[in-house]
């Protein structure tokens, strides 16, 4: 206290020479016995009253100076702002005070963090490795520390790049904390918006001109999307940005992309011009004059080309410029610019015209330049909305009895729907959702026409119109024909969902599957087809969630996890099990846990255990992660035998044929509470009097849809006990015979249905060998089935999207078959392989077909399976590639050369007849053409790649350790083909890609940090050739060809570990003290662990703060075993430093009471901020001196040393 109020006195001025330098002399006598966090408060109030010394001095101040450099000398420095005193004599100790944290700060920094980029969509991309400072778009640095210069600019370039990649805007929402519920503009964010503007304008003026727009026009397409989504949400300023674009087009003469920027502009203008000011809106006015500088008039383009609605985009702009203006009664109107009045009496010209063609894009360009003109925009709109509606007085039949729809074939096709701007995107989605309603109130029994329906879905791929597209689909429009109990409209909707979604955003995937547990439990939808459509879409949604997905949108339902859980289907929640497995296991969620105690899926799987009580088999079991495992073996839950089953069956049996009055009959066996045994009494029934006769089937429809799940179940159950003890032959096929006649000729129960609950059910060894018998006798035995398969797949192609005669090729297909499908042509993808790799998955395989064509993910099939199996599948190299091959066969023919595997894999790892196992060198370990991501598996062409690479990289001959240690080698070996300066990209690119394989692939890092560590170069005492912090700083040793193999690890296993999720990263604690803290025995090796560890501190903190804890543990052991192994320590200073900066920033005091415990016999260094040894110097000043730096640590030395 005294000390501050000599400092903040007002009388302590650098004028009064005397009464300065006698203040600053008793401060330098009392300072010693201040604790350090007052002197640190002290030392800035110091600094502050030095600011006040002038920069141009004169001699006379001099004293003055150096009167409080002693006082800076002799402080027990603690803390030092980065600003200091702008004197030379202060200057230099203020900057040898700084550079002395620059190794605090060098340990706590991540090799090349600023080359490190992420996958957009990827699991890694989610955490916090990469948020930004919403303001500066720096990155969130802990402490005060002086960090290299590069780590404090900004990251324009991280966020440009994920900016650039399709389906980013949750990540970058995620980046810079951008909330849609608050209102925040974002400077930083507008600026890199208007940048990737620029970029695609310069990418225009190079590339040649295409009829579609050539390989930019899907950038701008995206660009499209982002601005409206960003602008929309107040998170950029439309007018600033066009003014910002102004500025940095002017004078560069880049014209060539200037219609399809105008395009992006009028998307976001025709949509809000309505509801904001004129004056927003005018800047555009000043970008024309700048990129249109014709005096001519414009030319009009060919109508007949989807790029002609891109070169009216400016005459749109101003009619709808003009049109506010008026509506207005503003006195900014502007007159129609001379080189855009041949397009303007283009439109009005087709405007008058009533009869509109489809055959061009006319009806387009008016929808885009008159859509906030009632009167104009009815007649295009209303031509669009006819053709998909039909014109109310045509019919035609569909598959079914008495099945009519209205007459409309033809979606709009994709061209046209790109070609028109966002709001007349939403009026047209609009207009079809608001028709669909009112046919639902109107109880009408015409269907939806095939021509609405493949629009809508369409439509609904278009992230700009989210609010009036899915969102709408999911809150409005599905609740809407559920209550008006439009069930067959409902079916129509639900399969849309199912078969031409693409690209849905997790949390409204989840909120539609609570949605459907919901309508399951109405009576209303007890109907056979309804029922089978619901519980067939809930289960495509479970599987189809991602990874990543999973845990983010099931710990929104902790609270009340019933919403998403089925009551009734055991087969549903078995799959949301499964799902669960995988989900945990590719993220390695539960690495280095044996306990679900405390997880956020326990009151899920308790939950699901209340409401389905059932077990798993243990082959399945054995591949679910450690804690899974250990859930159900607590919960297990007793079985009937199959004895008693079959047992019950023949009981029921003698009833059924003793009982002779039907209703009694009825009554019984439909009973609710009774055994579910029905389905095995009509096979009975069959396997004796070969037909059933009509009182089986009353029973079957007063059973009802719902209760006759249990029934499939047992009936599943029963065929196993019935196959296995068959004496084959002639029995055999018998059997074989019966059950298909049960699925084609009586339609007791569908294929799908009994296939799912085959591959559910919990049979071991040889029972399970038969189940999967008989799920391969249904889907390959039946030559019908095969055929219908066959004949399907030769006329249509799983491109819907690009199809405009869908509905004439399924009711050609209908009308050779005479049966509904549609269901049936999916079976093969309800998940039945990844049940368990130890039953003969051979028979999947041989069982793909080219259907496999359908799949809309099969290369996230066969990553997930690959990934999830890796462990059983390790020694069964033949499999994997078969398994691979039968995938990507099917789809040779649908797909692009080069779109998945790489040449060199096709030629010589592909074949699945050769016996020889090809082994790669490491020349193939390095790391594709274009496509509409909107309808592609993957979102973005990063993960794409990503993904194809890892599949290809699991399904290789060769075993995981052998793989990630070659992908090391990639940069470790210094291989010709990578560049010196794209080095941290080559090692983003293998963190990304190993960070993605099974334990086994990345592990191998572990073993190399081993070998670095145990090398004499940081294991022997001698004395380094360099400064050791020097020597650790790959970036700038790389730049002076100075680099050692040990720093290529360090940046190796920093680009690895910033892009692994926090399970992968849980595994650190263990490796540190159990594997590194034994040999660590020298202060290099422990400098160099400091180095690896300290930098994932932070995230370590803020998303599993136990393992922070530990690590902090585990580097006070490693300083205790140092300390006895060591005679003296060169670098205590940057070690006490480093540890100050963990409790400070991290741990606090929670490691306390470990690392402080008594050792006898020991000599141990700890570092505390209590009291310090103190002793007086030879002016009587109280001092610390611990070691050639004055600083507040003590060397605290146990009684044994003394």
């Amino acid at each position: 206290m005294v000390c501050q109020a000599l400092v903040s006195s007002d009388t302590l001025e650098w004028e009064r020479t005397q009464l300065w330098a006698l203040t600053f002399k008793l401060i330098r006598k009392i300072i010693g016995g201040v604790d350090y966090k007052g002197v640190r408060d002290l030392l800035k109030a110091v600094l502050d009253k030095i600011q006040t010394v002038p920069n141009f001095m004169s001699s006379a101040v001099v004293q003055q100076l150096l009167a409080a450099r002693e006082v800076l000398l002799r402080k027990r420095l603690c803390c030092l702002p980065q600003e200091g005193g702008q004197s030379p004599l202060l200057g230099s100790l203020i900057s040898d005070f700084v550079d002395s944290f620059r190794p605090t700060a060098r340990i706590n920094s991540i090799c090349g963090r600023c080359s490190l980029l992420p996958v957009v969509n990827n699991s890694g991309a989610i955490c916090n490795s990469w948020k930004l400072d919403p303001s500066t778009l720096r990155f969130p640095l802990r402490g005060m520390l002086p960090y290299d210069k590069d780590l404090f600019e900004p990251q324009t370039g991280l966020l440009r790049y994920v900016l650039e990649q399709p389906y980013s805007r949750d990540m970058v929402c995620n980046m810079l904390g951008l909330n849609k519920q608050h209102k925040q503009r974002c400077p930083v964010l507008e600026d890199q918006l208007v940048d990737l503007v620029v970029y695609a304008m310069e990418r225009s003026e190079t590339e040649e001109q295409f009829d579609d727009g050539g390989t930019s026009q899907l950038l701008w397409q995206h660009l499209s999307s982002q601005l409206i989504f960003f602008v929309l949400f107040q998170f950029a300023s439309f007018p600033h940005m066009v003014l910002s674009l102004h500025q940095k087009l002017a004078g560069r003469g880049l014209i060539k992309g200037r219609d399809h920027l105008m395009w992006v502009l009028l998307q976001f203008i025709s949509g809000s011009i309505q509801k904001n000011a004129l004056a927003d809106f005018l800047p555009v006015m000043k970008l024309f004059d700048l990129l249109y500088p014709e005096k001519e008039c414009i030319p009009v383009p060919d109508i007949n080309k989807p790029q002609s609605t891109h070169a009216f985009a400016m005459t749109c702009i101003w009619i709808h410029l003009n049109r506010k203006a008026q509506n207005d009664n503003s006195k900014l109107q502007i007159p129609i610019p001379h080189s855009l009045k041949l397009h303007h009496e283009f439109l009005q010209q087709s405007l008058r015209n009533k009869s509109l063609p489809m055959t061009d894009y006319k009806i387009a360009l008016l929808c885009n330049a008159y859509s906030t003109n009632s009167e104009c925009f009815t007649l295009p709109m209303g031509v669009l909305v006819e053709t998909i509606y039909g014109n109310g007085s045509m019919r035609i039949t569909l598959p079914g009895t008495n099945c009519m729809a209205s007459g409309s074939v033809t979606p709009l096709p994709m061209n046209l729907l790109d070609s028109l701007t966002v709001h007349a995107k939403m009026s047209l989605i609009h207009s079809i959702a608001t028709r669909v309603i009112k046919l639902a109130h109107a109880k009408s029994s015409l269907a939806l026409a095939p021509a609405l329906v493949e629009t809508y879905s369409r439509l609904l791929v278009y992230m700009e119109i989210e609010s009036l597209g899915i969102k709408g689909f999911i809150s409005q429009l599905l609740p809407n024909v559920f209550k008006s109990h439009a069930w067959g409209i409902l079916h129509t909707l639900l399969e849309m969902f199912s078969y031409r979604m693409h690209h849905i955003q997790p949390h409204y995937r989840v909120q539609l599957l609570s949605h459907l547990h919901s309508l399951a439990a109405v009576p209303q939808t007890n109907q056979n087809q309804l029922h089978l459509c619901v519980e067939s879409t809930a289960l495509r949604l479970i599987t189809a969630l991602g990874s990543s997905e999973v845990q983010p949108q099931f710990t929104r339902f902790l609270n009340d996890p019933k919403t998403v859980l089925s009551a009734e289907s055991e087969e549903l929640n078995r799959a949301l099990i499964l799902t669960l497995a995988r989900a945990t296991h590719v993220t390695d969620f539960f690495t280095g846990s044996d306990s679900i105690q405390g997880t956020w899926c326990k009151d899920i799987l308790q939950t699901i255990m209340n409401f389905t009580p059932h077990n798993w088999a243990s082959h399945t079991l054995s591949c679910f992660p450690a804690p899974l495992q250990a859930f159900f073996k607590q919960n297990n839950v007793p079985q009937e035998s199959r004895f008693n089953l079959k047992k019950n069956v023949e009981e029921e049996y003698r009833k059924w044929k003793s009982m002779t009055v039907e209703n009694d009959i009825i009554t019984h066996f439909s009973m609710q509470g009774s055994p579910p045994l029905f389905l095995c009494l009509l096979w009975k029934m069959l396997l004796e009097t070969d037909h059933i006769n009509q009182i089986g089937f009353r029973v079957l429809e007063r059973i009802g849809a719902r209760a006759l799940v249990a029934h499939v179940r047992t009936f599943a159950d029963f065929l196993v006990y019935e196959f296995s003890t068959s004496a084959g032959g002639q029995q055999l096929n018998k059997c074989i015979e019966i059950l298909n006649d049960m699925v084609w000729k009586y339609n007791i129960v569908t294929l799908d249905r009994l296939i799912l609950c085959l591959a559910m059910r919990s049979h071991e060894g040889n029972e399970a060998q038969v189940c999967y018998f008989i799920i391969q006798l249904l889907l390959l035995k039946p030559n019908d089935f095969r055929n219908r398969v066959s004949d399907f797949l030769k006329e249509n192609a799983p491109e819907h999207w690009l199809q405009s005669d869908w509905h004439t090729k399924h009711m050609t297909y209908h009308k050779v078959t005479h049966t509904h499908t549609h269901s049936l042509l999916h079976a093969n993808n309800t998940g039945l392989f990844p049940r368990s790799v130890q039953t003969p998955a051979h028979r999947r395989i041989h069982s793909s077909t080219q259907s496999d064509s359908f799949q809309n993910r099969p290369v996230t099939y066969l990553y997930n399976t690959l990934h999830y199996y890796e462990r059983h599948l390790r020694d069964r190299t033949n499999l994997k590639r078969k398994l691979v091959h039968a995938i990507m066969s099917s789809l040779k023919d649908n797909r692009m050369p080069g779109w998945c595997l790489s040449e060199t894999y096709l030629k010589c790892g592909m074949n699945p007849r050769e016996d020889s196992v090809w082994i790669p060198d490491d020349t193939y370990y390095w790391p594709f053409p274009n496509c509409d991501w909107r309808f592609n598996e993957f979102p973005n062409p990063a993960a794409h790649a990503l993904h194809v690479t890892c599949v290809e990289l699991m399904a290789l001959a060769v075993p995981g350790k052998d793989v990630g240690n070659a992908l090391l080698n990639v940069v470790l070996k210094s291989q010709p083909l990578v560049p010196r300066e794209n080095i941290t990209a080559w090692m983003n690119a293998i963190g990304l890609v190993i960070t993605a394989l099974p334990e086994p692939y990345w592990i191998v890092l572990h073993d190399r940090i081993v070998s670095v560590i145990s090398s004499a170069v940081l294991s022997s005492e001698m004395e380094w050739v360099g400064y050791p912090f020097q020597l650790l700083d790959f970036t700038a040793c790389h730049r002076s060809y100075s680099e050692m193999h040990c720093s290529y690890i360090l940046a190796l296993a920093h680009a690895v570990w910033h892009h692994s999720s926090i399970g992968q990263l849980s595994l650190i604690p263990k490796f540190l003290s159990e594997v590194l803290k034994p040999i660590v025995k020298t202060e290099f090796q422990l400098l160099y662990v400091y180095h690896l560890v300290g930098p994932f501190l932070q995230r370590f903190q803020q998303e599993r703060t136990r393992c922070m804890l530990e690590i902090g543990v585990a580097f006070y052991e490693m300083l205790q075993a140092v300390d006895q192994h060591s005679k003296h320590l060169a670098y205590m200073d940057p070690i006490c430093d480093f540890l100050y900066h963990i409790k400070y920033m991290f741990t606090g005091d929670s490691v306390k009471d470990q690392v402080t415990h008594t050792h006898t016999h020991t000599h141990t260094l700890w570092i505390h901020e209590s009291a310090a040894e103190q002793h007086e110097d030879e002016s009587g000043c109280v001092c610390v001196s611990p070691s050639g730096k004055n600083r507040f640590y003590q060397l605290s030395i146990s009684s044994h040393r003394k």
